[in-house]
């Protein structure tokens, strides 16, 4: 009998055609069901085999899952079955930070989000109560026409927009006022704390004012006491130190009541009387430091400490100021006025002992408008040929005070001088007393011109006068001259002496000369004659000139006697003392010339410190680089163990700080300056 196998969800003749068919390679496979329900309530029963053999899903088990899906939707939604609702939660927290950022808006922007809104964009105007409202007015219903639902859209199950309106509406009015309440809170917590805040300053305040109104009613007691003790005919008046020590409290206790405190009224009318007493019986060229100590402590009571850096004289500001000039400088006036300018030692001494006491205004208008007057006119009255007491003694006191307030002064004085040297002889030392002193008072512009117009001539005449006699030389002229080498300049002396000293002597000496002198005698009247000359006047090139014309007259003179009498030795003597002079004279530049550096080492000009020459050789080294001249030694060449240098195209060597120079027979000393100028 044929068996059949039971195919779920195929019909039984196409069971059986599929089974008894030919052409089956593979016998019906069978599938077990999961449970006990109907068939297809598990799905599809199909075989993988089956599905492998027939890919195509028969139509009629699509219509059963469909009609089974259908089946089943009786129960749920339209949205595709029973969901479980998501909901959004937010706390009064965040909503209190939400509140906190948007507090950073400026008021207008407050404003502007709480203003209410009228929207006329839709068919029917709709009112929103904040502009943040307008985000959700997609949720907001409109009147217009419901669209007709497509083929395949569904129908909505629950859908009230007016409702979801109403609902959100009441959600954001719930947010703003939590957020509004938040503000609020905050807003009074922080009032209290500025309150707080106030109440202490406000407290403060009123201490310091209830401490000002006592400092004011203890101050005003003083100076109430004080005024009754200025009273004529009180028992117990009032003494200039007690009230100085009042003062001293109301400034150390009391100082911020006293700086603000009207000084000048409350010092005229107690210190003004006081002070004025204590002055009436003072002569200040008798006692000049009486009252110094007490006009300085008043001086720290009463200065107002503002006008100090105006350096003003505003006498309605500063008591003191007022009290020096309404009580103190009465009595200077009047002594001033009765002061002879001659007799200037009690007035220096006076003005010095209180020069940093008194203001700088008051010194100024004792020294213009009183001291200088009396000076001036005393300068016109003076005469140099009759006055016994020089003038620079009752001048010279001044200049520390007036310096250069004395200058008006100055160029009468040099008048009356000049016309007083008008008849003057160079004999008379006592003009060079008067005139001494004032070599460093004058300018050295004027007081040159004044040795030159006055004293230069005179100068002059007495060494033309002068008789150069090697046998009996009379010196009293040449003495007369020397002795102002410290008045007029070198270049003056220098002048005087080239033009009236230095022809005739060089004629005297080729005259001496020219008779078979004794050599030694020569010698010792040439070097005399040096010493009487100072380094300065020496070191100037003329003279040196000069004395060097001597020495190559003497060396002619010695030379030229071939054949005629000579003494023995007079060509080496004098030959020694030539070359002894210019080595001295080449020192003594060398040394200047070192000393120049040394001053310019130590002042910093012209080099820096690590180029400071420390001996002559680095000095000359220096120099070469200033000019661009080669100065490097010779190898291997030495002269008397002196070691041989190239100072451009000359050869020199470095002796005890003197150069020599190759010459055509011997080494002849130089200087500096005259090698710089041989290796150009």
């Amino acid at each position: 009998m044929l068996k059949l196998w039971r195919i779920p969800g195929c019909p039984l003749w196409l069971t059986w055609l599929l089974q008894t068919s030919p052409g089956i390679i593979s016998p019906i496979e069978a599938k077990q069901r999961k449970g006990k329900g109907a068939v297809g309530a598990y799905g599809s029963e199909r075989t993988s085999q089956s599905l492998q053999d027939f890919p195509v899903v028969d139509s009629e088990e699509e219509a059963e899952e469909a009609f089974q899906k259908d089946l089943s939707q009786w129960r749920k939604d339209p949205n595709g079955g029973k969901k479980k609702p998501k909901y959004s939660y937010k706390t009064v927290e965040e909503l209190k930070a939400k509140g906190r950022i948007g507090k950073q808006l400026s008021a207008p922007q407050k404003e502007l989000s709480q203003v209410k809104v009228i929207d006329m964009t839709g068919r029917e105007q709709k009112v929103y109560y904040s502009y943040s409202q307008i985000s959700h007015k997609h949720n907001i219903p409109d009147d217009s026409p419901q669209q007709p639902l497509g083929k395949d859209s569904k129908p909505q199950g629950f859908a009230l927009p007016e409702l979801e309106h109403n609902l959100q509406l009441l959600i954001d009015i719930t947010e703003q006022e939590i957020i509004q309440n938040d503000r609020q809170l905050q807003y009074e917590r922080d009032m209290v704390i500025n309150l707080t805040h106030e109440i202490q300053k406000i407290s403060e305040v009123l201490t310091h004012e209830e401490t000002a109104i006592g400092n004011l009613s203890k101050v005003l007691e003083m100076v109430e006491e004080c005024e009754r003790r200025m009273m004529p005919n009180c028992s117990n008046p009032l003494t200039l130190d007690e009230c100085a020590k009042i003062f001293g409290t109301l400034q150390d206790k009391y100082y911020e009541e006293y700086r603000m405190s009207d000084r000048v009224d409350l010092a005229v009318a107690i210190v003004f009387p006081l002070m004025k007493d204590y002055f009436k019986n003072w002569d200040p060229l008798k006692d000049c430091t009486y009252g110094t100590d007490v006009i300085a402590k008043w001086k720290t009571l009463l200065e107002n400490d503002q006008l100090l850096s105006l350096s003003g004289q505003d006498l309605t500001t500063d008591a003191f100021h007022r009290l020096m000039w309404e009580i103190w400088m009465p009595y200077v006036r009047n002594i001033i006025t009765q002061w002879q300018p001659r007799n200037c030692g009690p007035m220096v001494d006076f003005l010095d002992s209180w020069v940093h006491v008194i203001p700088v205004w008051i010194l100024d208008n004792i020294l213009d408008q009183l001291i200088f007057p009396k000076l001036q006119k005393e300068v016109e009255n003076w005469n140099p040929l009759t006055d016994t007491v020089p003038i620079h003694s009752w001048i010279h006191p001044w200049l520390p005070l007036m310096q250069a307030r004395l200058e008006p002064l100055y160029s009468p004085i040099r008048n009356k001088l000049a016309n007083a040297l008008q008849k003057w002889h160079p004999s008379d030392s006592s003009a060079k007393l008067i005139l001494q002193p004032w070599k460093d008072v004058f300018t050295p512009g004027s007081w040159e011109a004044f040795m030159v117009k006055n004293i230069v001539p005179k100068l002059g005449m007495c060494l033309h006068e002068l008789v150069i006699n090697p046998h009996q030389q009379h010196m009293d002229a040449f003495y007369w001259v020397v002795d102002w080498a410290g008045m007029i300049s070198v270049s003056s002396l220098v002048g005087l002496l080239e033009k009236h000293f230095f022809p005739k002597w060089l004629q005297v000496l080729c005259s001496w000369l020219s008779n078979s002198p004794n050599y030694e005698e020569i010698t010792k009247w040439y070097l005399g004659w040096k010493s009487m000359f100072s380094d300065q006047v020496l070191a100037h090139p003329s003279i040196k000139e000069k004395f060097n014309e001597a020495l190559d007259i003497m060396n002619r003179a010695v030379s030229s006697s071939v054949g005629g009498y000579m003494q023995p030795g007079a060509r080496e003597n004098i030959a020694y003392l030539t070359h002894t002079e210019r080595r001295k004279d080449f020192q003594y530049e060398a040394m200047q010339e070192r000393r120049e550096a040394e001053n310019m080492a130590q002042r910093g000009i012209g080099m820096a410190a690590s180029s400071v020459p420390m001996n002559f050789k680095d000095l000359i080294q220096t120099k070469a680089e200033e000019h661009n001249i080669v100065f490097m030694p010779v190898i291997g060449k030495r002269h008397e163990g002196k070691q041989l240098y190239t100072f451009g195209r000359i050869v020199i060597y470095i002796d005890r700080g003197v150069v020599f120079v190759q010459g055509e027979k011997t080494w002849v000393p130089t200087s500096l300056q005259s090698l710089i100028d041989m290796a150009k």
